[in-house]
């Protein structure tokens, strides 16, 4: 228990609702150097514990329900980008342009998933449009590994230098990132939060988050995958994107479980960001830091107009240090702070069993997000909570118990999970198969009430 009471008490939960959570321990499953599965068990059970506590609250129980954290649920969460299926057709991960490339001093990874950042990768290296990975390839060669790093870095891209522990705990960002909490939580504003109305404990499911209204401004992953749970929960959340900047289909697919989905210029003249926020009751960030503020989307700016919002972020690298207005994505999270080296051989880099700095962090975003709402219902007052995928990965690396040694699992390594934890369903997007919630208490949900819509169809207003 004492992984999920470490996240437990960053999130300022009470220490005596612990005893609630149980686990049930599968060695071997997300198989690492690292503590992985902790890691993993720790979110998840910290997330459960903050949603049944929630639910305590809302329906006047004296008892906060049980939690079970089954590893095998968890571990299967955790893949769900590449356990998931539309029609039968395994989603595509990563680009070509998205891997290791070898340079003429060590490793670099690059990110190119997104058009718009494989356009700036091959700007940044003056490579045609239509460049193949060979080209990529026989140029990074002659070049140093930093020395493209801050070449794509400038140009809007996104590249990292492999760095061993040691290398990255030598650079200012790594000491900014150590010297904050795991989970930066603070109140906000004045008290005028909107008032959630009881849970009637005889009505079925309990849904701690039902009637909350969750404005999701977010992209892959962590992020997505906060909101997802929180629409388990039942949340109304509205996903909204740019109109220019679609989703990836798969990654909607996976991520997108219960939500609606919505696109809207922010810049745009009119009133319909601000009817939104005014209705809302929790606002979800995935942006760099500051990058959403001239919307007026700071904490600070909200507080200002819709006192009592719960405003909850998370980045990639923190909202503070030399690295705050980076571009960043696990898989270059886990190159910059060492873990690509941990998990590597002498020959090459390695990774984690899975993009377990997105999931674990995204759990730890909800749960914040839960833990606000059980907060607000007490004094009214709004929260922020802020996470960095950079400060999970320091979790991770020094302050995670470690297991005895596994063995390693490959880098998007099939697994056979049990339909225990797999479900199938239909959607407007094709038949899907999809790993089931592992956040998991007693009279809860155990399901998503309707699949993901097709991306963008629904319109931006409150339903």
């Amino acid at each position: 228990m004492t992984d999920i009471a470490f996240a437990w008490t960053a999130l300022g939960g009470d220490p005596a609702l612990l005893p609630r959570a149980t686990t049930v321990e599968r060695p071997g499953l997300l198989a690492a150097r690292l503590p992985v599965r902790r890691l993993a068990r720790a979110c998840v059970g910290a997330c459960a514990l903050a949603a049944a506590e929630l639910a305590a609250r809302r329906t006047g129980r004296g008892e906060v329900p049980g939690v079970r954290v089954d590893d095998g649920a968890v571990a299967a969460a955790f893949h769900s980008e590449r356990l998931l299926r539309v029609d039968g057709r395994a989603p595509v991960s990563f680009a070509p342009l998205s891997r290791f490339w070898r340079t003429s001093d060590g490793w670099v990874r690059t990110h190119a998933n997104y058009p718009h950042h494989r356009a700036r990768l091959l700007d940044a290296l003056r490579l045609p449009a239509d460049a193949a990975p060979e080209a990529v390839a026989a140029l990074l060669a002659g070049r140093t590994a930093c020395g493209t790093e801050e070449t794509v870095t400038a140009a809007g891209g996104l590249a990292v230098a492999l760095r061993t522990p040691a290398q990255w705990g030598a650079t200012e960002q790594a000491g900014q990132v150590a010297a904050r909490p795991l989970v930066e939580r603070a109140p906000l504003g004045a008290a005028a939060g909107r008032a959630l109305p009881p849970l009637d404990p005889a009505a079925g499911t309990l849904l701690p988050a039902a009637g909350v209204r969750v404005l999701d401004l977010t992209r892959v992953l962590a992020g997505p995958v906060a909101t997802r749970t929180l629409a388990l929960l039942g949340a109304d959340v509205l996903r909204v994107d740019a109109p220019w900047l679609p989703e990836l289909p798969d990654q909607h697919a996976d991520s997108d479980f219960g939500k609606r989905s919505a696109t809207l210029d922010l810049g745009a003249r009119g009133d319909t960001l601000e009817e939104l926020l005014a209705g809302a009751d929790v606002v979800v960030t995935g942006y760099r830091p500051g990058a959403l503020d001239r919307f007026g989307l700071s904490p600070e700016a909200l507080a200002e107009r819709h006192p009592g919002l719960v405003v909850a972020q998370v980045s990639a690298w923190g909202a503070y240090g030399p690295w705050r207005e980076r571009r960043g994505f696990d898989s270059l999270v886990q190159v910059a702070t060492g873990i690509a080296a941990i998990e590597g051989s002498a020959e090459e880099p390695g990774a984690l069993p899975a993009q377990a700095l997105d999931h674990g962090t995204g759990y730890l975003l909800a749960a914040a997000v839960l833990r606000a709402l059980t907060e607000r219902s007490y004094d009214g007052v709004g929260r922020t909570a802020r996470l960095a995928l950079a400060r999970t990965a320091h979790w991770l690396m020094d302050g995670v118990p470690y297991d005895t040694p596994e063995g390693h699992e490959a880098e998007g390594a099939a697994h056979g999970f049990p339909d225990a934890w797999l479900a199938e369903t239909g959607s407007a997007l094709g038949r899907l198969r999809h790993a089931l919630p592992p956040v998991n208490f007693t009279g809860g949900p155990t399901d998503w009430a309707r699949p993901p819509v097709p991306w963008g169809s629904d319109r931006a207003a409150w339903a």
